[in-house]
């Protein structure tokens, strides 16, 4: 059984592995987080060597302290820039800040000069996830190969849990604290490398949901923007709950191995690195389910597996049983991190996507950080373990108490094949992935018009973009017949694309039937895809040429 979920995790790394620029992200993501991993143990025996338990203390503020304050911002910075510039920008600040904190500790530099070269590359960093999964959509051909790249990527991240600390730890044995942080500079410089023949285009640009603003009011717009949307807002949530206990998990693993089972430091390694190997073994069972599409009934799944395994992990004083726990609670980790950026990927859409994995990023520093200060107050309060009774609960809990609109989440229909298909016909979403279109598909509106019927009028306010799928339409300006659209050819763009009224007037020579797309969902696509808005700018200028909408 064991070898066969390792079979079926290998075959999601191939699935998503065939394309290329996944390849390269995932390449990308295991340098680095092998390197942050090996880097952040490496911080850890520094601060404790430098000023004891409390500069450990100190060290967990500056990693989480200046992500806190960034992640905010990564939304607002993914929807300005373009997102290859970015990432290579931030690759670099942050191979850079490193590189200066590892000279600084060989030359017996300050320790504060160290510590502000590690919040730093803490706060550069916390953009980077974001930015790399605000492109997995476009770089994915199929949707089984958008998800099965989330799949490859969790796993690499559960690996990286216990790959990084072992570099970390046998890097000090041999070298030294500044030797260690160096290396994970070039890892940093690796991963950045990797990413360079990625092209990409601004994310989006601004609509009537995120006006272009300063950077704090954009952060706030994007906020709300996600808050307002029930899917997207109940998909971050629950990743905010997770986070929150797996925080407060990063503290009860300590408590739990020193005082609860007396196992001795050799013993947190061992608790820690059964959540890592649980998070492998978790991509197989992920990937069995990746073409059920049931995302909503996997996040409540995972976070089940999570929280029940601390429960009963508060009810047993075997060492093997509590490593059998935390591996089942590891493969829940695998399994609510694929869902959730899943999910996200699928629900928020157009401009919404790259301000929701920004907030989803935000929530992820600010859960662990509440949790890991929450923890030794539910020790203190409750004892090691009813702690874990009270963190594991929270998760079934709220998995229950919310399941009903989880599997709404599930309910949506699948997009129809000829949809799809009509839109691949049109130039301006041709040089879209099939997984996008399957996306614009499924927020299509079918619109019927009666012959000699008007669709809009000239001088109307630009609200949507059309596709013929049945019949004809006569193109008029100034009440002149300009042209005549039919099946397959589209209309309605330049007042979208151009922020002006409606340039002529649409009515139908024939029955009609229509397939409409709300204007910010067209303005989110095509100007987060460089071919696509090449496409649209040529379209427009034909339209313009035979003067037509």
């Amino acid at each position: 059984m064991f070898a066969r979920r390792i079979r079926l995790s290998l075959r999601a790394f191939r699935v998503s592995g065939s394309n290329r620029r996944l390849r390269l992200v995932q390449l990308a993501r295991l340098a680095s987080v092998t390197g942050r991993w090996a880097y952040t143990v490496t911080l850890a025996v520094f601060a404790y060597r430098s000023s004891g338990a409390s500069g450990v203390a100190v060290a967990g503020i500056v990693r989480l302290g200046p992500a806190a304050v960034s992640a905010p911002f990564a939304g607002a910075l993914i929807h300005r820039f373009r997102l290859d510039r970015l990432l290579l920008a931030a690759g670099l600040l942050r191979t850079l800040a490193l590189a200066c904190a590892g000279t600084v500790v060989l030359l017996d530099g300050p320790s504060w000069c160290v510590y502000a070269l590690a919040g730093a590359e803490s706060a550069v960093s916390t953009v980077i996830r974001p930015a790399q999964n605000s492109i997995l959509p476009s770089l994915s051909r199929t949707p089984e190969e958008l998800t099965s790249n989330n799949l490859a990527l969790s796993v690499i991240e559960s690996a990286g849990v216990f790959l990084g600390p072992l570099a970390g730890a046998v890097l000090l044995h041999g070298t030294s604290v500044g030797i260690v942080f160096i290396a994970t500079a070039i890892a940093y410089l690796v991963s950045t490398v990797l990413l360079l023949p990625l092209r990409v285009p601004r994310a989006v640009t601004e609509t009537g949901e995120v006006p272009r603003a300063g950077f704090p009011a954009a952060a706030l717009v994007g906020a709300r923007a996600v808050a307002r949307d029930p899917e997207t807002r109940i998909v971050v949530v629950l990743s905010g709950a997770q986070n929150l206990v797996a925080g407060a998990l990063n503290v009860l693993i300590v408590v739990t191995a020193l005082q609860l089972l007396g196992m001795g430091q050799a013993g947190v390694g061992a608790l820690t690195a059964a959540v890592g190997i649980g998070g492998v073994i978790g991509g197989a069972f992920v990937f069995t389910r990746l073409r059920s599409g049931r995302h909503g009934a996997d996040l409540a799944l995972g976070l089940l597996l999570f929280g029940v395994p601390l429960v009963l992990l508060a009810l047993v004083s075997s060492e093997a049983a509590a490593f059998l726990l935390l591996a089942v609670a590891g493969v829940g980790v695998t399994v609510v991190d694929v869902a959730t950026v899943t999910l996200l990927q699928r629900t928020a859409r157009g401009d919404l996507l790259p301000h929701a994995l920004g907030v989803l990023q935000t929530v992820f520093v600010a859960g662990i950080a509440t949790g890991t200060l929450l923890a030794p107050v539910l020790v203190s309060a409750l004892g090691v373990r009813g702690a874990l009774l009270v963190t594991g609960a929270v998760l079934p809990a709220l998995s229950l108490a919310l399941w009903r609109r989880l599997r709404l989440l599930d309910a949506r229909p699948p997009a129809e094949p000829k949809l799809v298909e009509l839109l691949a016909g049109i130039p301006i979403f041709a040089p879209l992935s099939e997984s996008q279109l399957e996306q614009l598909a499924s927020a299509l509106d079918r619109v019927v018009i009666t012959p000699e019927e008007t669709v809009f009028v000239q001088g109307d306010q630009g609200d949507g973009f059309y596709v013929i799928e049945e019949g004809e339409v006569a193109i008029l300006i100034d009440g002149r017949l300009v042209r005549a659209l039919g099946p397959g050819e589209s209309f309605g763009e330049i007042a979208l694309l151009r922020d002006v009224p409606r340039t002529a007037t649409v009515s139908a020579r024939t029955r009609v039937a229509l397939q409409r797309l709300d204007r910010l969902e067209f303005i989110g696509t095509v100007t987060g895809n460089a071919a696509s808005a090449s496409a649209a700018d040529a379209l427009v200028g034909a339209h313009l040429g035979f003067g037509t909408a």
